[in-house]
């Protein structure tokens, strides 16, 4: 237990040293932190996630389980990461060639409020932008704009979400307001703002 230091985890949780964790983060069981490894505030680490020497974790971010942040990835704060969905870090991986620096590594952004479903896949070097939603079993291969929901194989854009997650209908007109929380959108052709 580590609750000493600000943050709780597991007794069967491995935290190597040289990693940054913040105050009131969660790392529950058979889940690895490695050294280099960067995790925000109020964090929650579901049962066997791994954070790579190099990956970056905003606050208040939601890690189910069976998720791997490898090295190049970053989330901004208040990012979802549904179970077992599956981030890549090599465009070209083969196992006769090793690819073990932080120049092999291709960058991919998750911005702040995305959820990422359960089973998507995400493939290195994309944005998910602000708010955006991505359903469950997707495959994300491409750049994803703020508020979208996008969903498939590949992943495209089928709608728009609002901050809290409720779909938003524009019903023909350059406005929706969300029936849930009564947040209102502009969408101007192929993107949406906060009015």
């Amino acid at each position: 237990m580590s609750s000493q230091k600000g943050y709780f985890a597991h007794e069967t949780a491995v935290v190597d040293p040289g990693s940054e964790i913040g105050e009131g983060t969660q790392v529950w069981h058979f889940s690895h932190v490695m050294a280099g490894a960067k995790i925000g505030k109020r964090c929650k680490l579901g049962q066997n996630v791994f954070v790579a020497k190099g990956a970056v974790v905003g606050n208040n971010c939601k890690i189910q389980n069976n998720v791997s942040i490898y090295e190049g990835v970053i989330l901004e704060d208040d990012v979802f990461c549904g179970p077992s969905m599956v981030f890549t870090n090599v465009k070209t991986p083969r196992s006769a060639f090793v690819r073990n620096t932080s120049d092999d590594y291709i960058r991919t952004l998750v911005k702040r409020g995305a959820s990422i479903g359960a089973n998507a896949t995400v493939i290195c070097g994309v944005t998910i932008g602000c708010n955006a939603f991505v359903g469950a079993g997707s495959v994300v291969s491409r750049d994803v704009p703020d508020y979208a929901l996008v969903y498939g194989v590949p992943a495209v854009v089928k709608g728009w979400a609002c901050e809290c997650g409720v779909r938003l209908v524009f019903a023909g007109t350059r406005e929706a307001r969300c029936p849930e929380c009564g947040r209102e959108y502009v969408i101007e052709g192929t993107t949406v703002r906060r009015r």
